[in-house]
């Protein structure tokens, strides 16, 4: 199994959410509805930052108590595997209200 460096992972995790954060700063919700790409594209960058959350060590993770470690990690087996269901509503709020909030908990660290 690759050892992954924990300090590239939560640099990852918080330029992939930074990064869905400005895409959505110009749009408005009903823009997921009607621009596929723009939907697309802020499924995959939600579902980097859950995958880049599986390669920090339970250490480095026990250093960031208020990263929800399991939400992020969920919301992206929800997104992968339940990819023809997603709740458009969800990622939204995920990406105006709890990725700001981890980009926030990131830059702390």
């Amino acid at each position: 199994m690759t050892r992954h460096d924990p300090q590239v992972a939560l640099r990852q995790m918080r330029d992939f959410a930074m990064e869905a954060v400005e895409m959505s700063a110009t749009a408005d919700r009903a823009a997921l509805d009607s621009d596929r790409r723009l939907f697309l594209a802020l499924t995959r960058l939600v579902e980097l930052v859950g995958e880049a959350s599986t390669r920090i060590d339970h250490a480095t993770r026990a250093r960031h108590r208020g990263v929800p470690w399991r939400a992020i990690k969920e919301t992206r087996n929800r997104l992968i595997h339940a990819y023809d269901d997603i709740d458009r509503d969800v990622l939204w709020q995920i990406v105006r209200v709890d990725l700001p909030e981890l980009v926030r908990q990131l830059d702390e660290a």
